[in-house]
Parts: C-alpha cells; structure tokens; sequence
C-alpha cells in the first residue's frame, strides 16, 4: 500500500492480525474502531522508517482490539515496545513553561495555517489568545493559566510556519523521532498524532477537568480569565516553590536537598524536579525547604540559584492531589498511537500504547523530569538534526551545553 502523510495529525496504527483462537482468547479486547482510521498512504521513507523501529523479544504489552470495516473485522495489536529500538536521525523539540516571551505568535499570523490554530484555540479557550502572546501584559502572558497554552498553541503554529517555507515540509517529513520539556510532552505528542488540538483542549482542558495547563477558561467576561482551581490549587495548598541550582552535578544537588530537609518538618521538604543539563537542575518542595536549599546552596560550592516564577511544586510529590483529577481527564480524553516515538518525560523512554501514555502523563505530575537522559540517549543512538519549535532557544542551549557539535536549528512563530 502506498501513500502519502500529508499532515502529522493522521494516525497510522501498526496492524498484526491474530489467529482466530488468539482473539477468543484475549481478555483485552477494547472497543472497536472503523477501519477509514487505516485508510492512509505513507511515503517509502516513512514505510521504512517503521521496518526500522525494531520489536525486542519477551517484553511486549500487547492489546487486542477489533477493527471493523462492512463485514468484515480484522484484529491489531498495540505493542508499547514498538518504538523500543528507535534510531534517530532528525528531531523536533518542543519547550515547556518558561519559555514565554511577549510578541511570540506574531511570525504566525502571516502563514494562514499558523493563524488558524489560534482563531481555533481563542474559540475553545473564550478569550483572545493572539492579543495576549502578541501584546502582553507580561504579567499574564507569565501566569500559568495563560502562558501554557500559549506556548502550546504557539509551538505547533511553529510547525505551520516551518511547512510553509521552502523546503519545509521535507523537513517534517523526516522528522523520526519528537519530545517537549514538561508540558512540550504534550505538544510533541499532538504533532505524533496522539490527539488534535481540538481533542486536547476541550477534553482535557475543560473547566472540570483542566489538570495540565492549570488553567479554567471562562472568558475574560468573567474576570482574570478563568477561576483557577488545578495543580495550581494544589500547588497553592501546599505553599510550594521551585528553585534551580546552577553548578551542581545532579548527586551534589542530592546531597544538597538532604540537607535542607534535614531543618524542615516532613510536608516541607525538597526534591528534584527537573533534570535539565549537567550543571543545572530544578528543587522543588515546600516554600521553607526551598529557602533551605538557597541559603546552603553556597557551601555546597554552586554557582547560584535561581527562583522560578511558576506556580509550585511542579514534577514532585506535592503535586499528588492533581492526580485523581488528571487520571479522569485522560481518562475521558482520546489518545491514539503515535505515528513516530514520542519520548518520555518520566523514563526517557518511547511508548507506543495509548493506555499506558495515559499513565506515563498522570505519573509526570509528581515524577522528575528525566530530561538529561532524553538527550543524552537521542545523541548516543545517532541523531544528526534538531529542531525547537516555538518560544525561546532553552532547549537549543541545552542540547549544545551536552554536545557543542550538535546540528540544532530554533523555528520560531
């Protein structure tokens, strides 16, 4: 079969069809989908890219479900170890929060596609998305609750603006391999195919069930844009904060954590959240533990620290009341398989079934951000080409502080 992916929001689903007596057998069975889902074309490059994505033995996590298509019913198997034997050769990344700067969206408005996923976002969100990344204030565009899906929806406008210049869409194309800082998880698995903007920001973002972006869209007529109620509540509850310790490798930061606990009660305590880079690396906890960790930050020789301007505790057990909250919205959100390996922030690691991505993003919430290792591991098995897509070039530095020859190129939007 030969076909062409014209855009990354079509999803391939990889086909095995099981003996009949496999089938019966199965207690896995999930609820059908239409065969139109498979009626795709993919170039030979991307057919190969797929031969390419190896299976290891004895480690599958298979789920069963029919496929049903007139009279006929065929049989798929999801393996989450699909993507385990990626080989990459060109990425895109995506960055989280933090990487919101008044006048990002601007670039946008001139390629028609670009402008579209903002008058789509400003509809779903009730309040004029493009003013606030194009003109500010500041003072909002930094609040959780708007610059999230700023940087979200900015993010993938960037590939829109990538397609429409010369040679663009070849780049996409190749792309094989994609992963986002934090929340650029989300992004990196909207451009995978793993849901729409539309799906993402009605289902999971809702106000009953607005977890990720921490925000409850309302419209402005209703004030500040929303009642916030999410991980910020739960942030806020705790009296939380988030620090970076600059100079530090990762097992002095350690050490540097368990000294502070040790002048705090247990609900106050620090961990890291975010493992950046060699030499920089995110604490968060309880506001006096974080305190704790700036004032011994010296002896322990760092460089400096800084404090983040986010909301709390993020990627830390502090964020457990978010949970049960988010498990729902996913619960309720569709996700599919991805076209390409999408890269964890929680194990470093490819997942290719739905189910358990769904898991892999409720357990981001209180695990640390494994991205030193993503890296890492995308330049030792052979990755040629980067590319950030979106706000800022932190993601860009980062990958160059880790190889200075790395090939790495920022489009903006």
């Amino acid at each position: 079969m030969r076909t062409t992916l014209h855009h990354h929001y079509y999803i391939p689903l990889i086909i095995r069809t099981l003996p009949s007596s496999t089938m019966a057998s199965s207690s896995l069975a999930l609820s059908s989908v239409s065969l139109k889902i498979l009626s795709f074309t993919s170039s030979d490059a991307f057919n190969k890219r797929i031969r390419g994505f190896g299976l290891k033995n004895g480690k599958r996590s298979r789920i069963i479900t029919s496929l049903s298509g007139g009279s006929q019913n065929q049989t798929v198997v999801l393996d989450d170890t699909l993507f385990i034997d990626y080989k990459p050769t060109s990425a895109f990344l995506f960055p989280g929060q933090g990487a919101q700067a008044v006048g990002m969206g601007k670039e946008a408005q001139s390629v028609s596609a670009a402008a579209q996923l903002y008058k789509k976002a400003n509809d779903i969100l009730g309040y004029d998305l493009v003013e606030l990344c194009t003109s500010g204030p500041k003072e909002k565009l930094d609040s959780t609750v708007i610059s999230q899906p700023a940087i979200y929806v900015t993010s993938l406008a960037a590939v829109e603006v990538l397609r429409a210049r010369d040679g663009g869409q070849q780049i996409i194309d190749s792309v094989d391999v994609t992963c986002g800082l934090s929340l650029g998880e989300y992004t990196a698995l909207a451009f995978a195919g793993a849901f729409s903007l539309h799906k993402l920001m009605t289902e999971l973002l809702t106000p009953s069930l607005s977890l990720i972006f921490s925000f409850i869209p309302r419209g402005a007529k209703h004030g500040y844009y929303g009642k916030m109620q999410t991980k910020t509540e739960a942030a806020d509850a705790t009296k939380s904060a988030m620090v970076s310790v600059i100079g530090l490798d990762a097992d002095k930061v350690q050490q540097l954590c368990d000294a502070a606990n040790q002048d705090v009660d247990e609900d106050k305590k620090v961990q890291i959240a975010n493992y950046l880079c060699p030499g920089n690396y995110a604490v968060s906890g309880g506001v006096m533990g974080v305190e704790a960790v700036e004032a011994k930050a010296k002896s322990f020789k760092a460089r400096m620290t800084v404090r983040l301007a986010v909301a709390g505790a993020f990627h830390t057990s502090f964020m457990e009341p978010a949970v049960s909250r988010l498990e729902a919205a996913l619960a309720a959100t569709e996700i599919r398989q991805p076209r390409i390996p999408v890269i964890s922030n929680v194990d470093a690691q490819p997942h290719a079934d739905p189910a358990t991505i769904k898991k892999i993003l409720a357990r981001q919430v209180t695990s640390p951000v494994q991205w030193e290792t993503t890296v890492k591991t995308l330049l030792a098995r052979g990755l040629k080409k980067s590319y950030e897509l979106g706000p800022g070039k932190v993601i860009a530095g980062i990958v160059k502080r880790m190889d200075k020859k790395a090939e790495m190129e920022n489009i903006g939007a």
